[in-house]
């Protein structure tokens, strides 16, 4: 399935962290992966989800470098960018939070991250930890599967 396919019933798209700093930092090995979901975010044929937690988790490398023009770049697209939504937690999501937890054994950041994108109505969230296809709730797009079908 190519990544048109992937996305073809997504509005709404929880952006993790891994996604994020693979496209301010342009890597190599994801960036021509992640440009055209950007692409898509950007002209409003999707609207991505942002969370503190993943303001937080980009922000940590570039803080410990002193990379402030990175520092600024993130927080610009998390929480300013076009067709994204950066999304406060609040006790709603702590609850959920909690519920996904319990039943996936996740990490509490990584229940937070799915109780957000669950409580905004996202139909997938954009990762490249394949050990979060385990959680059923929501269709799981993971960047190295994406990697690996383009390669092919």
């Amino acid at each position: 399935m190519s990544l048109i396919d992937e996305l073809e019933n997504v509005t709404h798209l929880f952006l993790d962290t891994s996604p994020l700093i693979y496209y301010v930092e342009r890597n190599p090995l994801y960036f021509s992966i992640v440009k055209p979901i950007f692409n898509y975010i950007d002209n409003g044929t999707i609207t991505a989800v942002t969370s503190p937690i993943t303001l937080a988790e980009c922000l940590v490398g570039v803080c410990r470098l002193g990379l402030t023009q990175s520092q600024k770049d993130f927080f610009d697209l998390i929480v300013y960018g076009n067709n994204v939504v950066f999304v406060p937690i609040d006790h709603d999501q702590a609850q959920k939070a909690g519920q996904i937890r319990a039943k996936y054994n996740l990490t509490l950041t990584d229940a937070f991250q799915f109780a957000t994108a669950l409580s905004t109505g996202c139909e997938g969230f954009l990762t490249n930890d394949i050990t979060l296809k385990r959680v059923t709730e929501i269709h799981v797009l993971v960047l190295d599967d994406m990697r690996i079908k383009a390669e092919c």
